[in-house]
């Protein structure tokens, strides 16, 4: 069932060798034959996550595949169905998720080899041919763009601060967000629709205005300021911030240990979180505290379900941040450049048209 002329060729990128970006390969291919539980997308947008960047390097630990399409993130609208498919018509707004056989409950080592862009083709093409378990319908505030971006970091970002029953942010409580990549910016807007207080770090004296204009209720430079835990600790009143979204290495893990309070949360962000740094967290230190480690890996589609009702609900305030440069599918090369050397704010847009 179709509801426009389909093309014969779609246009992608592929991970044609590891260990750098002269490793992706753009090119143009017949398109496959649609399955019978599938939903040919037409994609108008994805977004980049560090995830992407590490697995074109060589460097992701979680999965991946040679000749992989990357690319977790995507939006576009249905354009064909499979004839078995009966969550979708020609013509629906869709976005991707990051694990596709990741319907709900707990993550298993099944779901997990379902990964999009690393162990199956992902979003960086014209067009893409998807299990219909593997979408959920796009917000209807969003544009193209800004629906792309939802699949890793904003869902990571929601599980982080809603994913547990035990650990839900609710209103008055202090949040603490790091850096300015897709996932803090999303766990800051989160955290402010829900009433909560929010301390943000940047190494960026550019990027604190824009922090704040966020929402952020206080900013720390986690460069001119080594010991920021108990700078941020000192701000709640001295009791410590309630839960820490973690996105950056091991050694930063210290000063959020000392800036959690008794029995709080520190949600560690899947890759990002466990790169580089020579100290381990000691089990003293976390016993010291006795707060609760919770390692987040995106989440599962029932949860992307769930924020896309809540942003829809909340249009003015939760609209997703993207930088001011938006690259073109075939400056793909360039787009990975530009987001690893850090020069982006929150989220990198890829637009197929």
């Amino acid at each position: 069932m179709a509801s426009e002329q389909i093309p014969k060729t779609v246009k992608h990128w592929n991970i044609e060798k590891f260990g750098g970006f002269d490793g992706l390969k753009f090119s143009e291919q017949a398109l496959p034959e649609l399955g019978d539980a599938e939903v040919l997308v037409k994609l108008e947008a994805a977004s980049l996550n560090y995830r992407d960047l590490t697995l074109a390097r060589g460097e992701y630990p979680h999965g991946k595949r040679e000749n992989v399409i990357p690319g977790s993130d995507g939006a576009g609208t249905v354009v064909a169905i499979g004839k078995q498919v009966s969550r979708f018509q020609p013509g629906d707004k869709v976005v991707s998720t990051f694990n596709q056989a990741y319907i709900g409950g707990n993550l298993n080592p099944q779901t997990f080899k379902t990964s999009t862009g690393g162990i199956l083709d992902g979003t960086l093409r014209t067009y893409g041919a998807f299990n219909e378990h593997a979408l959920v319908r796009a917000p209807s505030t969003l544009t193209a763009r800004e629906a792309s971006t939802l699949p890793c970091a904003a869902l990571t970002a929601w599980n982080a601060l809603y994913g547990s029953l035990d650990h839900v942010v609710k209103a008055g409580q202090w949040v603490l967000v790091q850096g300015t990549g897709g996932v803090s910016i999303f766990a800051l807007q989160f955290a402010k629709a829900a009433g909560a207080r929010v301390i943000a770090t940047t190494g960026s004296p550019s990027k604190v205005e824009t922090l704040k204009k966020l929402g952020a209720d206080h900013v720390l430079s986690y460069k001119d300021d080594r010991k920021w835990g108990e700078t941020a600790k000192k701000l709640t009143g001295g009791r410590g911030v309630d839960i820490i979204v973690q996105v950056a290495g091991v050694n930063e893990m210290e000063q959020s240990i000392e800036a959690i309070r008794m029995c709080g949360v520190i949600t560690i962000v899947g890759f990002l979180a466990g790169r580089s740094g020579e100290n381990e967290m000691s089990f003293q230190r976390c016993l010291a505290k006795m707060f609760t480690a919770r390692p987040v890996f995106a989440g599962s589609r029932v949860q992307l379900e769930e924020m896309i009702e809540a942003i829809e609900a909340h249009p003015d305030v939760l609209r997703p941040v993207i930088d001011e440069r938006v690259f073109k599918l075939e400056e793909l090369k360039e787009a990975y450049e530009y987001m690893w050397s850090g020069k982006h704010f929150a989220k990198v847009v890829i637009e197929m048209n």
